[in-house]
């Protein structure tokens, strides 16, 4: 999988350096870094900006790219361990997966759940700076059958929505689970009856609604903080 990006791949420099497996650099860089990148002990290939283009394709590189080992998801079975988790039901945009796995991370979030046949981590993980590589992220087809899981393994379920409870003003506690819907079609009704409370955020100036990955971050926050 190739990954590019200067602050995701100082990322993966940094804590991941196990899983490259090829370095492109198609600029110069400092000698303190150089050194660091010549000690993961992996090949590093100097290309051109045209051919960086190309394995980036046409991203933003900015002269750092890798091949990395592929994504390895995390079961199920271990996210029901956690605390408090979050499912994303019907996101698909990968720049708002990448800064909730980011928000996740730096908030305290313990896991994410993505409610999808596939994703495209290489977006996921550009968009979160790598922060998507240190919490515990499973893809799940089945959201009915996930939501029925949980409860049984003791969550209580908060779906996302406008008309919710205030989340400023309620109380959390024990095993929880916070259902993010898409911007477009929010969370389906099927899945909605499953979830055990709606809650939502108090909006000021007569706005209806905020992007979905800042909804999140304000939303986690107040959860964790009790």
């Amino acid at each position: 999988m190739i990954i590019y990006g200067k602050q995701l791949f100082l990322h993966i420099l940094n804590k991941r350096p196990q899983i490259l497996e090829e370095i492109y650099l198609s600029k110069e860089c400092d000698k303190k870094l150089f050194y660091k990148i010549c000690g993961t002990g992996k090949k590093i290939i100097r290309v051109d900006n045209q051919k960086a283009q190309s394995l980036a394709r046409g991203g933003n590189h900015q002269g750092f790219l890798a091949n990395v080992s592929e994504f390895e998801f995390s079961d199920i079975a271990e996210l029901k361990k956690l605390n408090f988790i979050a499912i994303l039901y019907g996101i698909s945009d990968v720049g708002n997966i990448g800064a909730i796995a980011r928000s996740a991370y730096a908030l305290g979030c313990e896991g994410l759940v993505i409610v999808a046949k596939s994703i495209n981590m290489q977006g996921v993980l550009r968009s979160s700076s790598g922060a998507a590589y240190e919490i515990p992220i499973a893809i799940f087809e089945d959201g009915l059958s996930l939501l029925n899981e949980l409860k049984q393994f003791g969550f209580k379920i908060y779906a996302t929505a406008s008309n919710g409870k205030n989340v400023k003003e309620m109380k959390f506690a024990g095993k929880r689970a916070l259902v993010m819907g898409s911007e477009g079609e929010g969370i389906p009704q099927k899945a909605l009856v499953k979830c055990d409370e709606c809650i939502g955020i108090k909006l000021k100036e007569g706005w209806d609604s905020l992007n979905v990955s800042a909804a999140f971050a304000i939303i986690c926050d107040r959860m964790i903080d009790e």
